[in-house]
């Protein structure tokens, strides 16, 4: 079964994606923000990362930078899924290495078909 590491701070936020993922079949791993993310994904090897932008101690935006930087995990899938919906949001939120952009709201199909699609081009 594949592993999903939920990056989210929001309490609501993380049960109705979990619930989401774990009811598409997913595993899912939960850490509450970057650092805990970071620490997360060093020990266990997940499939993707949905990642939250706005976060206390490391915002989205750095831990996205961090996996696509870092030899080990440039190759892992990462969805930033965030309030922050304008263009230049998504345009940074690429810049930084995402694989995909979700603003929130967003409708369950959208998340889960770019899950589908991302795990689906894996090697």
């Amino acid at each position: 079964m594949r592993e999903v590491l939920l990056v989210e701070d929001s309490q609501v936020q993380r049960e109705m994606i979990s619930n989401l993922l774990r009811d598409y079949g997913l595993n899912v791993s939960i850490a509450c923000d970057g650092v805990e993310a970071l620490e997360f994904i060093e020990t266990f090897n997940p499939d993707l990362v949905v990642l939250d932008i706005v976060m206390p101690r490391m915002n989205g935006y750095e831990v996205c930078r961090r996996l696509k930087s870092d030899p080990k995990t440039k190759h892992l899938p990462v969805v930033l899924c965030s309030s922050k919906g304008e263009e230049f949001d998504r345009y940074w939120g690429m810049k930084q290495g995402a694989d995909a952009y979700i603003a929130k709201p967003f409708q369950p199909v959208e998340l889960l078909g770019t899950i589908k699609q991302l795990l689906r081009g894996e090697n």
